[in-house]
């Protein structure tokens, strides 16, 4: 076993993780026009590709959320002097933060910051002098491993404790394949990667997974002969998109990828908004009959199947494509009000194209009439948190219906009285609260609302903008 691996986790690139307890009361969602923070999950694929390009690349609107800090940080321990300062330097002060007595408001059109990364290829990576500390990212920890899987040096790659909890062995058995030497620690991180010579292969994926799927084609771009994976549910495509519109040999379908290796150029793109954290303002809107329209946000359809869910309850949500950034459609979602809602079944197919979206939407689902099954939803166990327990502990907190049975979540609709909610470290608990209390009966005390930060900053202050009332202490 190499040196190293099971060095304590530092503390995350975030700066400030005071726990704070915000209650929020029902509330008259004002609606408006808006704009959230860039996509993390393209953010993680653009930044690794600028990293490795052979010339200048310019990533504008580039979201300050905590995970992307910790892929810009890791990388800057890869890169040259030049490119480390200009990461080291995005990553200190990626773009002004929400205040920290939470007094104040953002603009409802928040910005990320540009970043201008002049790079050297993928054969200038270099080995870094500690463990890199990916803090509580999983896209981060699994797409450095298939970036790394080529490099010919040792890397330890650790997390915090919601990180090391989460399953390793579905990136390193790939990654194994093609030639590379992957530890993990009782198949979680630590992951330990020591690159070499790789080779093309077949593999397909047991859980349907955009990080690790991302990861085998990073490395696939350094492989001899073609790599070409199998899924069993399709996942996102940020990876397959941005591979082509950069000239790469990749040919994608719903369920297959295939790519053979190619060294990319500089480019410039703007990252579009995520419109995962659009869904907490859609649901918000949904929730509380207000008109809203969202501006510059990513609508690559692998994304937006929670939509089509709404819509199936009863919500009226329509969106039109009006640019494209490094293969991503880009344009505006508009919420309308709408008739009551009604449950409905996401089955175990559908699941996994709403994954990142289901807390929010069982908070919508709770508030609905009639029964609403989330079928099939082992992989949320394994998430930043367990959220099937957490949303069944919430949901009845709160005065609500909720259950499980084995791996599928029921949610009644019955509405949630107010009470108090933990957030576990979980962004996505933490923000799906935050909604569903805009519809409560009485207010909802939010333990853990900084959470929001790792993917969301400014959430609260954006649901303030908005018409919502919040009250926030340390």
């Amino acid at each position: 076993m190499p040196s190293s691996p099971c060095a304590s986790a530092g503390s995350s690139p975030s700066g400030w993780r005071e726990p704070v307890r915000a209650i929020v009361h029902p509330s008259v969602f004002g609606g408006g026009v808006v704009s959230v923070p860039g996509d993390k999950s393209i953010a993680h694929r653009w930044l690794i590709l600028g990293a490795t390009a052979l010339g200048e690349c310019e990533l504008r609107g580039l979201p300050g959320s905590l995970d992307v800090l910790a892929t810009a940080t890791c990388l800057a321990a890869l890169v040259g002097e030049e490119a480390r300062r200009v990461l080291d330097g995005w990553a200190s002060d990626p773009f002004p933060q929400a205040d920290r007595d939470r007094s104040t408001a953002n603009d409802p059109r928040p910005r990320g910051r540009d970043l201008v990364l002049a790079g050297h290829g993928r054969a200038a990576l270099d080995a870094a002098k500690d463990p890199l500390d990916c803090s509580n990212s999983g896209t981060t920890m699994r797409l450095l491993a298939g970036l790394l899987a080529a490099a010919p040096f040792e890397t330890v790659l650790r997390g915090d404790a919601s990180l090391t909890a989460r399953p390793m062995e579905r990136v390193a058995d790939p990654l194994r394949a093609m030639g590379a030497e992957v530890w993990t620690t009782d198949g979680h991180p630590p992951v330990v990667v020591r690159g070499g010579p790789l080779r093309g292969i077949e593999h397909r994926t047991v859980v349907p997974s955009a990080q690790v799927k991302s990861a085998v084609l990073l490395a696939g771009l350094a492989a001899e002969g073609s790599t070409t994976l199998r899924e069993p549910v399709p996942t996102r495509d940020h990876t397959e998109r941005a591979l082509a519109a950069l000239g790469a040999p990749v040919e994608f379908e719903p369920g297959l990828a295939t790519v053979r290796a190619f060294e990319h150029e500089g480019f410039a793109a703007a990252v579009p908004g995520d419109v995962s954290s659009a869904a907490f303002l859609v649901a918000a809107a949904v929730l509380t009959g207000g008109a809203l329209a969202i501006q510059d946000v990513g609508l690559n359809p692998t994304r937006t199947r929670f939509v089509r869910v709404l819509e199936r309850m009863g919500a009226s949500v329509g969106s039109r494509i009006e640019r494209v950034e490094l293969g991503e459609p880009v344009g505006t979602l508009e919420v309308e009000p709408g008739p009551r809602l009604a449950g409905t079944t996401i089955d175990a197919r559908e699941l996994p194209l709403v994954i990142d979206e289901v807390p929010v939407l069982a908070m919508v689902a709770a508030h609905a009439s009639g029964q609403t099954r989330f079928e099939g939803g082992a992989e949320l166990r394994v998430k930043e948190s367990d959220r099937l327990a957490g949303l069944v502990e919430a949901i009845r907190g709160l005065g609500g219906d909720a259950a499980l049975e084995g791996d599928d979540l029921i949610v009644g609709g019955s509405g949630l009285a107010g009470g108090e909610a933990e957030a576990r470290g979980d962004h996505r608990m933490a923000m799906a609260l935050a909604v569903a209390a805009l519809a409560a009966r009485g207010p909802v005390a939010v333990d853990g609302i900084e959470a929001a930060e790792i993917s969301f900053p400014g959430f609260e202050e954006l649901l303030v903008a908005l018409g919502a009332r919040i009250e926030v202490s340390a």
